[in-house]
């Protein structure tokens, strides 16, 4: 189907879910997980052998509890299946729909296919949510860590609507955007995953502190993750106004939001001195706050156990972070804080080198 008639099918399903809760049919409304659409999804080479997979849209909610539609994949094991959950939060791809893991395999990252086939080969049915706002007509909210959690809660529900047999029980596994958003979920959990039962979460390289980080990445190489995330923090707060902030030649960039994705963006951006990305080289005190109140796992009590992973290279997340103060504040509350660090390795490479040890994590938290 072409992108532009996928777009008309989303958005039908939007206004369908909303004329649904606005008037009910016999009292009934859409509940959170609700299966709106699913047909056959085209896996990636590296999956296909090993599962059969379902693209979805499926009712979930924004920070404020209103029903939104978010989209994403469920995949079933072809063979060993267990009927035990696991959610994968993918990192980074863009803001625009071309940058849907769901639907353009292009975003679908390596690290997330080699994650993703060990969990399957371990027998566990997997969700891969694109995040609200990507796949459908909405802004997303990069690195709101309420609203990725939401989604991934509710690609579980989704899942079990699909499928009877699997069970309550589930555990969040993601990496760097999607590590923030299982940390998100282990807080949110017993508010919002009712019926559900989360067994732990696994974080690989998960966004964290940005009060710490995001004034140091102006006129650095990173400098599109932090545009992006203005632009997330919008999607939620109209009173950020990214156009006020960026001074002129990255408002002549921005263009770029919207016809590419991660890698686009990254090179957009990464030439301008701090001054030639923000207005005065620097974040308000304001912005930053805010940044850390959205984006900052840690600031509630865990719910179950966690696995903290991190490559002592990684070039986005700042090991030191990850390390120091990301594991005091998580280490602050009562449940188990796992921690392994891996000597040498990359952003990404820390997902293709902790494929089994999270994977064997995780057989011990479903046991």
């Amino acid at each position: 189907m072409h992108r532009a008639l996928r777009r008309v099918a989303v958005a039908a399903a939007v206004m369908l879910s909303l004329s649904f809760l606005s008037a009910p049919a016999h009292g009934a409304a859409l509940l959170a997980g609700t299966v709106l659409t699913n047909v056959t999804a085209t896996l990636p080479t590296e999956l296909s052998p090993l599962a059969t997979g379902k693209r979805i849209s499926y009712v979930t909610t924004n920070v404020n509890g209103g029903i939104i539609t978010a989209t994403g994949l469920v995949l079933t094991p072809k063979t060993g299946k267990n009927n035990k959950t696991v959610a994968w939060g993918h990192g980074t791809t863009g803001l625009a729909d071309q940058c849907t893991p769901s639907t353009s395999q292009s975003v679908f990252w390596p690290e997330a296919r080699a994650a993703i086939a060990e969990l399957l080969r371990r027998g566990w049915t997997v969700t891969a949510p694109d995040y609200p706002g990507l796949g459908t007509p909405t802004a997303h909210p990069y690195l709101i860590g309420l609203s990725e959690a939401r989604s991934i809660i509710d690609s579980v529900k989704a899942a079990r609507r699909l499928d009877a047999a699997l069970t309550a029980q589930y555990v969040v596994d993601g990496h760097s955007q999607g590590g923030q958003g299982a940390l998100f979920v282990n807080e949110i959990a017993p508010s919002y995953d009712s019926p559900l039962v989360l067994r732990g979460t696994a974080a690989i390289a998960p966004v964290s502190n940005a009060d710490l980080f995001a004034p140091l990445i102006p006129g650095t190489a990173a400098q599109g993750y932090l545009v992006m995330g203005l632009y997330g923090l919008q999607a939620i707060d109209p009173t950020v106004n990214p156009s006020t902030l960026l001074a002129q030649p990255a408002r002549d960039r921005v263009s770029v939001l919207q016809s590419g994705c991660l890698y686009q963006i990254l090179d957009a951006f990464a030439p301008l001195t701090a001054e030639q990305l923000l207005v005065g080289g620097a974040l308000p005190d304001a912005v930053v706050t805010k940044l850390a109140r959205h984006l900052n796992p840690g600031q509630a009590a865990s719910s179950a156990p966690i696995l903290l992973v991190q490559g002592t290279a990684d070039e986005a997340v700042p090991y030191v972070i990850t390390a120091g103060p990301l594991m005091s504040q998580l280490g602050a509350y009562s449940q188990p804080v796992t921690f392994r660090e891996l000597d040498g390795a990359t952003h990404d490479g820390a997902v293709f080198q902790s494929t089994t040890l999270v994977a064997d994590w995780i057989a011990v938290r479903f046991a």
